[in-house]
């Protein structure tokens, strides 16, 4: 029995997200409902908020050339909610054009689980994402005003 235990442990950390390690946040799943070109985006995400010293402040949807399609910011930090989902919307994309789902945490920056795909194939993790993607979006509008709590 005891090995048994052992197995199972290893298992689950091979399964345990790697990108942002407790370090970043991370977008973990994409739920899409609407119509082409004003799709309301349902994301979830996993973060080490502490609170508005260390939060994930919004999370984004980047086309495949890097350009910003749209930014859901987030106004208070999310300690004891984790993982949490929040809606945005509308994202101006089609059906099939591939995009990114991704966060960012205050004040350390992009670094987490990105999730890639489509709104017709779903999304899943990208794992060989150069780590420069969209790096230049970080000073980008929209950006928060302020952090509630």
């Amino acid at each position: 029995m005891r090995r048994a235990c052992a197995t199972l442990w290893i298992v689950l950390a091979a399964a345990a997200p790697a990108a942002g390690a407790g370090r970043f946040a991370d977008a973990v799943a994409v739920a899409v409902s609407g119509s082409p070109g004003a799709y309301q985006f349902r994301v979830t995400l996993e973060s080490p908020d502490q609170s508005c010293s260390r939060y994930a402040s919004w999370w984004e949807v980047v086309r495949a050339d890097g350009s910003l399609a749209y930014r859901r910011i987030l106004e208070h930090s999310h300690p004891d909610e984790q993982p949490f989902t929040r809606a945005g919307g509308p994202v101006p994309v089609g059906p099939d054009e591939t995009v990114v789902v991704r966060a960012f945490l205050h004040p350390d920056g992009y670094g987490g689980a990105l999730l890639r795909g489509s709104v017709r194939s779903g999304f899943a993790p990208w794992l060989d994402a150069p780590r420069d993607f969209g790096a230049a979006l970080a000073t980008a509008a929209p950006q928060p005003e302020r952090c509630l709590y």
